[in-house]
């Protein structure tokens, strides 16, 4: 059986994302399809806008095979890790040939020689970047243009680099090729170019397609039924029923009271031990904090914000407050060792077979029940589903426990 893996955060599913699921199919000609998918936080910092389960659902409703979900441990990190962990997680499978994943750029002929060269990161471009970034420069610009000189690269190539590596979705793939490189993984990469609507486009760009920021931004300007004409009827459903239960949308607003507890019971020495509070931001918190128009993770995003620290950046920072994540926790040569287990989140019937081949191709513990398994990344998912669940309109203890005493979703 040929299996392709796609790695995905449904925010929600969309039609673009079920063209991506169409292509991916036929390109690499595979019989199942097997999606690492971020659990209730999402590599860009923000809460995803209706819990795992529910976007599970969306997956399988669509035809995935089988859903695992990427550790939140590397699905709110920078794109070198998030990439590192959905690839090692599909690596250890076993059973996947191929990786599938859209990008700006269409074909991998401009990426994978730059992967080459970058498979071994050396101290000199980690001293570039550092560099690069001394100058004002945020992480994803010294990131291109630290890869441009070492390199070697000509001038005119550079700027092709950099803007090349300035679209996100090329950005992300050049680190899934660079992932495959240094696992020695014999999982085949395609890449499918995007369409219509790009990866931050607010508004949408066709008849039928937008992208998740642009569904968000109908759904939360103009309410639910503003997105039919964007995504399927059974993501329409999906919503539909979570928003009646109370179980969204969600968005930053709803971590509002447990975000500014934490920043205002915590002094500098503390903030700075959390993941991603960097060169003195602990500083610049503290000082801005009382100068804010009001109570809001909106206003405190804009007031910290500057040319240097990308939103991205300062989302996933204040993310890694709230969910207590200490720099401790994520060294490098912890993330180097990769997850440490397979979580299955939900299957179809058809995704049994590759289960059962799991059970001994898989260089991984698979685990459908977190109770008969024990293990720091996991024991961190439990407690962001935990903390997720408590931003829900009207919490309750079973659903905030849900990720711990639920089996995975089957169709």
């Amino acid at each position: 059986m040929k299996t392709v893996g796609i790695i995905v955060e449904y925010n929600p599913l969309h039609n673009g994302h079920v063209l991506h699921y169409n292509r991916s199919k036929q390109i690499t000609g595979a019989d199942a399809v097997v999606a690492v998918m971020s659990g209730p936080f999402l590599q860009r910092g923000e809460p995803a806008i209706v819990n795992k389960r529910a976007r599970t659902e969306m997956a399988l409703r669509m035809g995935v095979d089988l859903v695992i979900e990427l550790p939140v441990t590397y699905a709110v990190q920078p794109a070198e890790w998030f990439a590192y962990g959905a690839c090692t997680l599909l690596n250890a499978t076993g059973v996947v040939d191929s990786l599938s994943f859209g990008s700006e750029s269409g074909t991998l002929d401009n990426l994978l020689p730059v992967a080459e060269k970058l498979v071994k990161e050396s101290d000199e471009l980690r001293k570039e970047i550092a560099r690069q970034m001394s100058t004002g420069s945020s992480f994803p610009s010294a990131y291109a243009a630290a890869a441009a000189a070492v390199t070697g690269a000509s001038e005119s190539s550079i700027q092709a680099l950099n803007k090349l590596l300035a679209k996100p979705n090329n950005s992300l793939g050049l680190h899934y090729l660079i992932a495959l490189k240094r696992l020695g993984s014999p999982i085949v990469p395609y890449t499918i170019p995007r369409e219509s609507a790009q990866y931050h486009d607010a508004e949408p760009a066709a008849s039928t397609i937008a992208s998740a920021t642009g569904v968000r931004k109908l759904i939360s300007e103009h309410g639910l039924e503003s997105s039919a004409p964007y995504v399927p009827d059974y993501t329409l459903d999906i919503l539909r029923r979570e928003f009646e239960e109370g179980r969204g949308p969600i968005n930053w607003e709803n971590f509002r009271q447990p975000m500014f507890h934490a920043l205002l019971t915590q002094d500098v020495t503390q903030l700075q031990l959390f993941n991603e509070v960097t060169e003195g931001l602990e500083h610049r918190i503290q000082r801005l904090l009382p100068q804010l128009a009001e109570p809001s993770i909106e206003a405190l995003l804009d007031s910290i914000k500057t040319k240097r620290y990308t939103r991205t950046k300062l989302q996933r920072m204040l993310l890694h407050i709230l969910l207590q994540n200490k720099k401790s926790d994520m060294t490098r040569k912890q993330l180097e060792e990769g997850p440490g287990y397979i979580r299955v989140l939900g299957f179809r019937e058809s995704g049994r077979a590759l289960l059962r081949t799991m059970k001994k191709s898989a260089s991984l513990p698979v685990i459908t029940r977190p109770s008969t398994f024990d293990h720091p990344f996991l024991e961190r998912d439990l407690k962001a589903a935990a903390v997720y669940a408590n931003a829900y309109a009207n919490p309750a203890i079973p659903a905030i426990f849900s990720d711990y005493l639920l089996p995975p979703i089957t169709l």
